[in-house]
């Protein structure tokens, strides 16, 4: 089932904390690859960094929670809060992906 994560950035977090663990990071989302559909970070209008957001595939909500908790950002202090979302894909490539009739 395909979910969102929408995480927020820790504002009081070391500024070198991402640089710091971003290897890992990498090699982590490059290992479940076949569950992290996308992945990347987010940010406001001014360049600020935001947070990131990832879509994935999991049997559940808590599968991807685990996923959350098992990156090496998380135990870092990097990340406020995090939320999970389903999401249902309408439209993607150009054309939907559901019928509406």
């Amino acid at each position: 089932m395909p979910f969102v994560i929408l995480f927020q950035d820790n504002p009081d977090a070391d500024p070198a904390i991402r640089p710091r663990h971003m290897d890992a990071h990498l090699a982590f989302l490059e290992a479940h690859a076949e569950t992290v559909v996308s992945a990347g970070p987010l940010t406001d209008a001014d360049g600020i960094g935001a947070g990131g957001i990832w879509i994935v595939n999991t049997p559940t909500a808590d599968a991807a929670d685990a996923l959350v908790k098992a990156d090496p950002f998380w135990p870092t202090g990097l990340r406020a809060s995090y939320q999970i979302l389903s999401w249902t894909q309408v439209f993607a490539d150009g054309q939907r992906q559901i019928r509406t009739e």
